[in-house]
Parts: structure tokens; C-alpha cells; sequence
């Protein structure tokens, strides 16, 4: 590869100096086999992979850019005071999840004082498509236009929630999740709380943008 050290891991080497590439410069795919002598079949069929772990993110022009995986350490900085005040307001459990591949990551967890609560540590690694935050990483919409998706005991007994998207470059890259017990979120998560969630995830947004 033109200007690009090497490790010996050919598959390895050629993805880290594409994104080395698009860091510094948003490329097309033909672009990219030029500028490191590549094939273009060989770079459609990296950065389609890249792609698709979320490590690239293609424009309408259809240049590559780094994608939203590498926003997540800034995604939580943001959402963190976001999401304790949402817990303070609403008293219960809050949580911001992000996609890896068939699993949901919480980066973001804040417990609320109450006993009976319905928390996740962060680090936690849940299988999709289960629970509302999955299935807005999964591109689930409100068929009612509220912006919002809830479940109750969609994911384990006795729990419901609420979950909104955060979008960066119109893509979700993460979901805004509100949990508890399902005897305190009658009539529903949505109509209970959804309002706060969906406010919650466009202050996020708006920090990132």
C-alpha cells in the first residue's frame, strides 16, 4: 500500500489506512484504490465491511467518512448530564445503548434511588432485538409520529420501557432508554414518559451536531 506501514496482517492493514484515508479527506470508493493501490474491487469490498460494523458511513455523494463508532466515547461524555437529569426528573433508571452488531452496548447507565428498579450496568452487552432500545437500533418507528417505541416486558418480566433515537448525520447511532418496573408506568411507558425521552435524545443530538 502507497505510504502506509505494515503489521503483515494484509485484511488488517488495508482497513486501518482506508480510514487513515477518509480521517483526513471524505473518499469514494475508486478514489481509495487509487490512492492506495488497490483494486476497486478489493476497496468496495472493505469498506462495505467497515461499513456495515459502523467503523465508515457513506454521504449522498457517496464518500466515505468515519462512522458512528467512533463517535461513542464523545456520545457518552454528552449524554451522560443529559440523562441524570432526565433520571432526576422522571425518578426512574436511564440508559443510552448503542448497536454492536446482533447486540445492544449500554455506554450510559443512571440508577435511580428507588428500591424496586430496572437497571443495566454499563458494559452490559444484550442480544437484539428485545426491548425498546433494540428495536429503535434496529430503525423501529412510532407508527403514531410520536418519535418514541415502548415495550412492556418486551425483554424480561415485569419491566417495560421507552427508548428514542439519537441521530448523527441521519443516521440512529444510539437510543435514549427509560426503565421500570411495569406497575409504575401505567397507562404506558410511551404516554407516561415518552415526551421526556424523545426531549432527552434531541438535546443529544443537538450537542453532537
Amino acid at each position: 500500500m502507497k505510504g502506509s506501514s505494515t503489521t503483515g496482517v494484509g485484511v488488517l492493514d488495508r482497513s486501518v489506512a482506508i480510514l487513515d484515508c477518509v480521517e483526513s479527506r471524505p473518499m469514494g470508493t475508486s478514489e481509495l484504490a487509487r490512492a492506495l493501490g488497490l483494486t476497486v474491487s478489493t476497496a468496495h469490498r472493505l469498506v462495505t465491511a467497515l461499513a456495515a460494523h459502523g467503523l465508515l458511513r457513506r454521504d449522498t455523494d457517496g464518500r466515505f467518512h468515519l462512522g458512528p463508532r467512533f463517535a461513542t466515547s464523545a456520545l457518552a461524555e454528552v449524554a451522560r448530564p443529559v440523562l441524570e437529569e432526565l433520571c432526576a426528573t422522571a425518578g426512574e433508571c436511564v440508559q443510552l445503548w448503542v448497536r454492536r452488531a446482533d447486540h445492544r452496548l449500554c455506554v450510559v447507565s443512571v440508577e435511580c434511588g428507588e428500591e424496586l428498579r430496572a437497571s443495566q450496568p454499563e458494559g452490559c452487552l444484550l442480544p437484539l432485538p428485545h426491548g425498546s432500545s433494540a428495536q429503535v437500533l434496529l430503525g423501529e418507528r412510532d407508527p403514531a409520529g410520536h418519535g418514541w417505541v415502548e415495550t412492556m416486558q418486551g425483554r424480561a418480566p415485569g419491566v417495560g420501557s421507552v427508548s428514542a433515537p439519537v441521530h448523527l448525520h441521519g443516521d440512529v447511532v444510539a437510543a435514549v432508554c427509560l426503565s421500570a418496573p411495569i406497575q409504575r408506568l401505567e397507562p404506558s411507558p410511551g404516554a407516561r414518559y415518552g415526551t421526556q425521552v424523545v426531549a432527552a435524545a434531541a438535546r443529544i443530538e443537538a450537542a453532537l451536531a
